[in-house]
């Protein structure tokens, strides 16, 4: 049966919601998903559609969302579809709403160095998970997403916050997630901080790193 996936884009338009979103379609279409790319939050109105996909993926940064169209995609979610994105376009989506944040793992709070800045992207091998085998860790110049995150999330690859003049920088160095997963009753989350604009995924590990995660939460 083929699986299905719907990506709804939109919010502020400087994380690139289209390209993203063209990027992401053409990563899914690759791997044989019916893919319906859609501009509008309605799009999370029915519960009962919503869980006829096998995943969903938000390219949607900030703005807001209705209770009942959280109160969809969590209980989709909850029933088996995965959920998987990127950047703000999943974890800067609705800065208002806590059961988002809940659903998604985390919540985007900074980015002390701006954009611009180059960064490595460490994965964790140990748990062997198969979204990051035989990925090696690699930089990225673009922002490092200082995150507030679940403790239950199983984090797959990391970042290292330097000393700086930042008022964080009193507590020190710090490794921050940039990839995890987590569970949402029998469904999937899957989350990649990198994305603040599209051709990051021009780079073959954060794009792999995409592809893999989107397989794995729709599984």
């Amino acid at each position: 049966m083929t699986k299905k996936a719907l990506i709804v884009k939109g919010g502020w338009d400087g994380h690139e919601p289209n390209e993203v979103a063209a990027i992401f379609a053409g990563i899914l279409e690759a791997e044989g998903f019916e893919v319906e790319v859609s501009d509008t939050l309605e799009s999370f109105n029915s519960a009962e559609k919503l869980t006829d996909l096998s995943l969903i993926v938000p390219v949607w940064t900030m703005g807001e969302i209705s209770n009942d169209q959280v109160s969809s995609v969590l209980k989709a979610v909850a029933s088996g579809v995965g959920i998987a994105g990127c950047h703000g376009g999943m974890c800067d989506s609705f800065r208002n709403n806590t059961e988002w944040q809940f659903l998604t793992g985390s919540q985007w709070v900074a980015h002390p160095f701006n954009d611009g800045v180059e960064y490595e992207v460490n994965i964790v091998h140990s748990g062997s998970s198969p979204i990051v085998e035989g990925i090696q860790d690699f930089k990225v110049k673009s922002e490092q997403y200082y995150l507030h995150v679940d403790p239950a999330v199983d984090v797959l690859a990391t970042t290292t916050f330097v000393m700086s003049e930042g008022e964080h920088s009193a507590n020190g160095v710090i490794t921050m997630p940039v990839v995890y997963t987590k569970k949402w009753g029998k469904g999937k989350v899957f989350y990649n901080s990198l994305g603040h604009h599209a051709d990051v995924f021009d780079i073959p590990e954060a794009k792999e790193l995409m592809r893999k995660g989107f397989l794995w939460a729709a599984n």
